[in-house]
């Protein structure tokens, strides 16, 4: 009988994880047919169902913020891991060009502002909260980035010889760099394309992180 249960119990958390994963799809769909500012009716309608569902699914539109966040931030992770990966792959040991690892990183992060605009603005803006309840609304999602930027920069000083230890506030500072960078690009007329931004945003950041590497005979 507790097997049954237990099955029963197991069956309906796959399904809730099943149908909260189909509503953030659908919200994802509405932000990109009617922008950022996207109201929940317009929301329910493109998946089909009601207000009411969400909020049962979500319970209120700062937690179907947060799970589109969570989606937002898996995705931005996975092609950060993915650059990444691409340009180590090219280099012979991560410290014989850290610059390419860098720039990597950078043109990663506007990839997603470049392709999914309104996407973007959803998240860092959080025009679908009534008010912010204090800080960043996508703090979480950029302190993800950050950690990964900064355990690069950290991996890649240690096996320089180097102290590490700059690398905590780096990975921040690099992410903030590009996201205030990014945010401007977004809301300005197009004067340079993203491959221009990226090797300007890398000029600038290597110039600083150069100095932790030592010249190569």
């Amino acid at each position: 009988m507790r097997t049954s249960t237990d099955g029963r119990s197991t069956r309906w958390d796959q399904h809730r994880t099943t149908r909260r994963r189909e509503l953030v799809d659908a919200t994802l769909r509405a932000i990109r047919k009617h922008g950022a500012a996207v109201g929940m009716d317009d929301i329910a309608a493109t998946a089909g169902t009601s207000k009411t569902v969400f909020y049962r699914h979500f319970t209120d539109r700062t937690g179907l913020y947060a799970a589109v966040s969570d989606s937002v931030d898996a995705r931005i992770l996975r092609d950060l891991g993915l650059a990444l990966g691409a340009a180590a792959d090219d280099l012979t040991t991560v410290t014989s060009s850290p610059r390419a690892l860098i720039a990597a990183a950078i043109a990663a992060y506007l990839t997603l502002v470049d392709k999914d605009p309104e996407v973007y603005r959803f998240v860092v803006n959080a025009p679908l909260l009534d008010r912010h309840t204090g800080g960043d609304p996508a703090a979480p999602v950029t302190s993800h980035i950050a950690e990964q930027m900064s355990a690069l920069v950290a991996q890649a000083l240690a096996a320089a010889g180097r102290d590490p230890e700059a690398a905590s506030v780096w990975g921040p500072g690099l992410v903030g760099m590009v996201r205030a960078a990014a945010d401007q690009w977004l809301a300005a007329p197009r004067t340079m394309t993203l491959d221009q931004l990226t090797e300007h945003l890398t000029d600038l950041a290597w110039s600083g992180l150069s100095a932790a590497w030592p010249a190569r005979s």
